[in-house]
């Protein structure tokens, strides 16, 4: 049975963004880039858990993904959609965003340490999240897409 729902980042920090111009946003040492996606594919936003339809306004920017005191604090490059909503799966709902991508599935414990970590194809993922969550010690899982190593959605325990 799958027990684990997945959930995009919070959408408020990123909506003020959007509002600046592309000079304000270097101004503020933002980091972040605007883009317009020009493919169904490869525009994948953490907040909806969707990728971006062509024409759709996206920023690339830096994301403190692992914000935790521990040797695995990590951060790295996100895209946001213009007005993308936090969504949040239903329980072992695995969307497209993850299904066609090569993932990289790392599993923490309540100490924010790694326990194990594994790289499968996207169709496998579920049954990978299962497998991990079957170790009490276990607190969460993090995707990453598995080529540019960036993070895709935090896994909880449904």
């Amino acid at each position: 049975m799958r027990s684990f729902r997945l959930s995009g980042i919070d959408h408020a920090p990123f909506e003020p963004l959007f509002a600046l111009t592309d000079a304000e946003l270097a101004e503020r040492g933002s980091l972040a880039v605007r883009q317009v996606a020009d493919a169904d594919f490869g525009f994948p936003c953490r907040v909806s858990l969707e990728d971006a339809t062509p024409g759709e306004e996206l920023l690339l920017l830096p994301f403190e993904h692992l914000p935790v005191r521990s040797p695995y604090r990590a951060s790295g490059p996100i895209y946001v959609r213009r007005q993308a909503k936090r969504k949040v799966l239903g329980v072992g709902e695995m969307p497209p965003y993850i299904t066609r991508r090569l993932i990289s599935v790392r599993a923490y414990d309540a100490d924010d340490m790694m326990t194990e970590a594994a790289v499968c194809d996207g169709p496998k993922v579920a049954e990978e999240i299962t497998r991990l969550f079957a170790n009490e010690r276990v607190a969460y899982i993090h995707l990453h897409n598995a080529k540019p190593g960036c993070f895709a959605c935090r896994v909880d325990r449904a």
